[in-house]
Order: structure tokens, then C-alpha cells, then sequence
């Protein structure tokens, strides 16, 4: 079977198996909701992967953009339809993005991820300020929503993360963004509008960075600056992405759907430790496994195939 086929078999069924768990256990129940959270951590895993992946710019700032859309959500959510409020959620985390991206992306290194790790706390103040002085509040209360609804909410916007990342993977714009990754001066000189590539994959990562907040924001009851804006939704997908691989679609899924059952463990049974494991993981995963989960993966295929082809090889010669 050609590895194609194979992928799209096990996203079918991966699918049938998202869209039918309802109907096999209570709407309510503690499966959907953690369900809802690990579908949650792979589409910022993924969405992160769409512009870090290629460029190699190590962005710190999806917490201000699933913030955006958390706010957007609970602003917008007692007058708008709810796919309308998770879909300007995406739209106004996309044109931050783009406006921050056009500024900014000409910083390189060390110099963009302590950047985007200051935009996360700029935007967390400027929301507290205008809440005390303009609100006269601090957090709103928020009308949750049927965990069931937010489940399936999830399923589509996970599928199309994966559909977005599969197509720029295979499109113009996908193979200038590697160009960019490799040397941006190169792609320059051959026609690769660079500033504009980079805004633009920003712009379309941090869409559904928004989309998962606006999204997520119907599971809580109440909201302030530091719950939408925490730093955990800027480290943990990075995190994620790093240690599943960032080379094929179904890394930062593997390594998101890892980490979150892992984060449900040891929040519940070691509380005060589960970051200490979190960041001997990764140390051991960047020590030993540099291109993460997906580079043992692809290791283990080449040794199975050239192991087959050995012994084919050797019944010829007998």
C-alpha cells in the first residue's frame, strides 16, 4: 500500500471514530471534554508547524492570538451566532498577526521569539487596563455551552488545519516558505516576495490559533486577561510540535495527543512536578531524538523495508 493511501486511510478512520464517539458515550461526560482539550492542543501544534515549521522562526506568541479569540468569543458571543463569533475569533487573530508579522518579521533568531514572547504580555496589559479603566471589571462571565458543541467545533476546525497544512505543503506558497527556511536571501533573489510569504503564513497560523480559543472559550464559565492570555498556550504547542516532529502531518498530531494525555496524568496525580517532567522530556527528546517522534518512526520504516529487501535479496540468491 502507497504511503498516501495509507495516511488517508488512517485519517478516515481517525474521523469515523471522532464523529461517531458521541453516539457511544454521554454528551457531558469527561471522555468529550478531554477529547475537546487534546483536539484543542493539536490544532495549535499544527497551526504552529504552518509557519515555524518551514521558516525556523520560533515564534513564542500563540497565547496572544487563542487570547484574541477567547476575547473575541466572550465579547461578541450574547449577539452574534456562535460560528460567527469563533470565525471573527480567527479573523482578528489572522490581521494581528498579518500587521505584527509585516513590522516584525525582518527580526531573526533569539531576537523574533523574545519578541513574540513580550507580544503575549503587551496584549495580556493592554486587555487588564482597558478592563479596569474603561470596563470598570476585571474577567466576565461567560454562558458555557453544550461540551458537545464545542466537540464538534473542534472536529472541524481540526480538519481544516489539516487540510490547510496539506495544501500549502504541496503548493508554491509552501515550497517559497522552505525557500525562505533555507536562506531567505536566495529566495529573495529569485523572485520570493519574503516579507510578504512570512506575514502571510503568520497571518494564517495564528487564524486558527483564534479559531481554537473562540472555540474553547464556551467550555469555561468565566474569563480575565491571565486565564486567555496564559504563556502555557504559547510553550505547550511548541513543545508538542518539537517532540512528535515537524517533517509530516501527522507529527504534531502524535506529539500533541502525547503530551495532552500526559499533561491530564500528571496534573491530576503529581501537580507541582508535571512541568519539571514536561521539560526532562523534552530535554531527553531533544538530546536523543532530534527530529522527535516522527524521525524514530521514519527510522523504524527504513529498517523494516531494508530488512524486507535484505531477505527478498537473499532468497534471489539462493
Amino acid at each position: 500500500m502507497k504511503k498516501g493511501h495509507r495516511s488517508s486511510i488512517l485519517i478516515i478512520v481517525a474521523l469515523l471514530l471522532l464523529v461517531l464517539l458521541p453516539a457511544y458515550i454521554s454528551s457531558s461526560s469527561y471522555t468529550i471534554i478531554l477529547i475537546s482539550n487534546i483536539l484543542m492542543y493539536v490544532v495549535m501544534a499544527e497551526s504552529w508547524v504552518i509557519f515555524s515549521g518551514p521558516t525556523g522562526y520560533i515564534s513564542l506568541a500563540p497565547a496572544a492570538f487563542f487570547g484574541v479569540g477567547v476575547y473575541s468569543s466572550a465579547i461578541l458571543g450574547e449577539v452574534l451566532p456562535l460560528p460567527v463569533v469563533i470565525l471573527v475569533g480567527g479573523i482578528a487573530s489572522f490581521i494581528l498577526a498579518y500587521l505584527v508579522g509585516s513590522a516584525t518579521l525582518r527580526l531573526k533568531g533569539m531576537y523574533f521569539t523574545m519578541f513574540t514572547f513580550g507580544l503575549v504580555e503587551l496584549i495580556r496589559n493592554l486587555v487588564h487596563w482597558w478592563e479596569v479603566n474603561v470596563t470598570g471589571t476585571v474577567g466576565r462571565l461567560i454562558a458555557s455551552e453544550d461540551p458537545l458543541v464545542v466537540f464538534y467545533a473542534m472536529v472541524v476546525i481540526f480538519l481544516a488545519v489539516l487540510a490547510v497544512s496539506w495544501l500549502i505543503g504541496r503548493s508554491k506558497f509552501g515550497l517559497a516558505l522552505r525557500g525562505i527556511g533555507e536562506s531567505e536571501e536566495a529566495a529573495a533573489h529569485s523572485g520570493v516576495n519574503v516579507d510578504r510569504v512570512k506575514a502571510v503564513s503568520f497571518g494564517v497560523s495564528a487564524f486558527f490559533m483564534g479559531l481554537t480559543g473562540a472555540t474553547m472559550c464556551w467550555r469555561w464559565s468565566y474569563i480575565d486577561p491571565t486565564t486567555a492570555f496564559n504563556m502555557q498556550y504559547s510553550f505547550m504547542p511548541v513543545l508538542m510540535a518539537i517532540f512528535g516532529g515537524m517533517g509530516h502531518l501527522y507529527g504534531p498530531v502524535i506529539g500533541a495527543t502525547i503530551f495532552a494525555l500526559l499533561e491530564e496524568l500528571l496534573t491530576t496525580k503529581f501537580p507541582y512536578y508535571y512541568m519539571l517532567i514536561f521539560g526532562l522530556t523534552m530535554i531527553v527528546v531533544i538530546r536523543f531524538m532530534s527530529s522527535g517522534l516522527e524521525g524514530v518512526i521514519e527510522k523504524w520504516r527504513k529498517v523494516g523495508k531494508g530488512g524486507a529487501e535484505g531477505v527478498a535479496h537473499d532468497a534471489g540468491k539462493r
